[in-house]
């Protein structure tokens, strides 16, 4: 089951990536965000209620699942967007594959969690494949005031993730269930957002085409619902740092599109990089990786 949902997390995200450009248009993207998340967080309230889950929490649960939401569905999300205001995207994409690294620090410093040298080292060599994947944007990086902002943007956002992902694995270890704390810290993510947008100004507009109604249920439903759910179930059960080692799939996955739909063309310094990767993924994933710390309470 951990393998199927580790599948399905890098197949549903490295495809968010392609999706979220029909989102960009008539809409402000803070906006489109807060569409995605309160339709997602609208169909898990729903999805918990009619059966029957249990929603009732303590203060202070709730205060962690809304400390989840602000890292995890809406600071990061706000971080990324800006980022591609200066950055490349395949650049920005090089730098929250850096999530890995981020959950084994973080994890360390939070949960107590050993950093085992066979995980790491498996992180640095997917970091290398991803970093030759993307070797043109790399190499046409400035090191001028607007690259080093995005640069900035980007490793904040990052480490929004994996401060995300750290919480939810607290909240796991705590009882709180992936598919409750979801619910929830969608919710308050919405409400943080909104916050944010209504300070801005921003305008709640919405634009009526196909693609951009479609592309929103995709994020919202898939991208947000299901790969949530799995991602987080994953990181109570192999832990954050084996979990985020999917971030480092998801160029990946893009990579396939923009052969298919963007008239990319791999090149042989691509290919070395995909088999670096797959060598990083083996010494994570494989035996003697490691197990979780301690024993992380499955989701009720």
């Amino acid at each position: 089951m951990n393998l199927l949902f580790y599948i399905g997390v890098v197949l549903i995200w490295g495809t968010t990536w392609f999706a979220i450009l029909f989102q960009l248009g008539e809409v402000d993207p803070l906006v489109s965000i807060i569409y995605r998340f309160s339709l997602a967080a609208l169909i898990l309230m729903a999805y918990c209620l009619a059966t029957g889950r249990r929603m009732r929490f303590s203060l202070k649960s709730h205060l962690f699942m809304a400390l989840m939401g602000f890292f995890l569905f809406s600071l990061n999300y706000w971080l990324f967007y800006l980022s591609e205001l200066y950055l490349a995207s395949g650049l920005v994409a090089v730098v929250f594959s850096t999530i890995a690294v981020f959950n084994i620090l973080f994890g360390a410093l939070f949960l107590g969690s050993p950093v085992r040298p066979r995980v790491l080292w498996g992180a640095v060599m997917g970091l290398a494949g991803i970093g030759i994947l993307f070797r043109p944007e790399l190499v046409s990086f400035s090191f001028s005031d607007r690259g080093m902002t995005g640069l900035a943007l980007s490793l904040t956002a990052t480490a929004s993730s994996s401060l995300g992902n750290i919480t939810s694995a607290r909240n796991q270890r705590d009882g709180i269930p992936v598919v409750q704390a979801n619910a929830w810290g969608m919710t308050y993510g919405v409400v943080f957002m909104v916050a944010a947008a209504l300070a801005m100004g921003k305008k709640f507009t919405f634009e009526g085409t196909f693609p951009y109604f479609f592309s929103l249920s995709y994020l919202a439903l898939f991208g947000s619902v299901f790969a949530f759910g799995m991602y987080l179930t994953l990181i109570g059960r192999i832990g954050a740092d084996r979990a985020a080692y999917s971030s480092l799939l998801y160029p990946l996955v893009a990579l396939f599109l923009s052969l298919e739909y963007e008239g990319y063309r791999a090149t042989l310094p691509a290919l070395a990089g995909v088999l670096l990767i797959l060598l990083g993924n083996y010494l994570v994933l494989g035996k003697g990786g490691g197990k979780t710390e301690g024993r992380m309470k499955k989701e009720g």
